[in-house]
């Protein structure tokens, strides 16, 4: 077995087992085996003589839970690439991250490796790649984890343009239909393109109700989204 020690250790293993089976006193012991006191405190009251990790229990980070929960979403179902990544949270969630913070976080949570995201499929013959015109929308609903702080469960709605990468989003405290017709009509008001599909999962939120036949987000909503305008800013 490899044996790993602090590199300013003065002691092994087996002296500080030594240590701590001793009935000997501090004084005594610090003389022979010719450490400090409190060295050997230290040892006396630990049950495992072996190097403690000298990680920070408590990362100080600048995103804190849910914002995190939201940037690993993002990067795992939207293959977003890390500069990509970077300038929709800075611009909905934290806008004092920085990349290498961003990057810490996607490796601390195992979506570092933008390729190990990608799905494996067998060879196949060679076809072009689809492309999409700009205004194919893909809407898209998450469950946000409940934080300590919090009284119920929020959602993120999410909303990525499939040719250019855009990406809107917000949290809700809902998932109604009213909270998706807000969202629909905010991200007509944003959106820089002109909307020609909009996808979504036929959550109930989106579509219509099988029992009153009315649509759950409203029609008005619908009709702003479909008369986007492209923006020449």
């Amino acid at each position: 077995m490899e044996l790993r020690l602090h590199k300013n250790a003065r002691t092994t293993p087996a002296v500080r087992a030594e240590i701590a089976a001793s009935t000997e006193g501090v004084s005594a012991l610090a003389r022979r085996y010719g450490v400090g006191r409190v060295t050997v405190r230290k040892w006396t009251h630990r049950a495992d003589p072996m190097d403690r990790s000298h990680t920070a229990h408590r990362l100080q980070t600048t995103m804190n839970s849910a914002q995190e929960t939201i940037a690993v979403y993002l990067r795992r179902h939207f293959l977003l690439p890390l500069d990509d990544l970077l300038a929709v949270v800075r611009e909905f969630l934290c806008p004092e991250v920085s990349r290498s913070g961003l990057d810490r976080c996607l490796r601390r949570h195992g979506v570092g490796n933008l390729r190990d995201l990608l799905p494996k499929e067998a060879k196949a013959p060679r076809k072009a790649f689809k492309t999409y015109e700009p205004g194919f929308l893909h809407l898209d609903v998450k469950y946000l984890p409940q934080m300590a702080d919090e009284k119920k469960q929020r959602y993120l709605f999410v909303a990525i343009d499939r040719a250019t990468r855009w990406v809107y989003l917000e949290v809700k405290e809902d998932k109604t239909a009213k909270s998706a017709s807000a969202f629909l009509k905010n991200l007509s008001q944003v959106c820089p393109v002109r909307s020609r599909k909009l996808l979504t999962d036929n959550g109930k939120e989106f579509v219509s109700s099988p029992v009153t036949n009315r649509p759950a987000a409203s029609m008005s909503s619908i009709n702003c989204a479909r008369r986007w305008r492209l923006s020449t800013a």
